[in-house]
């Protein structure tokens, strides 16, 4: 079972991120927070990257 805590502290680190990442105009800092993201939750996918770790963030705002 996956405790709220967890839950929680995984909705903030790609919620944070997700944020960054849409408004960001620079490509390094994108692809840092590919990085961090995929070590974190196994989002690898460049092209798709915006679109799952939206879905990410619904999903765990859904279990919030």
């Amino acid at each position: 079972m996956i405790t709220k805590d967890s839950i929680e502290t995984a909705y903030s680190f790609l919620h944070q991120k997700q944020r960054i990442y849409v408004h960001s105009t620079l490509d390094w800092q994108k692809d840092d927070i590919e990085l961090a993201i995929s070590d974190y939750a196994n989002l690898r996918d460049h092209k798709r990257f915006q679109e799952d770790i939206t879905k990410a963030v619904e999903i765990l705002e859904k279990m919030l």
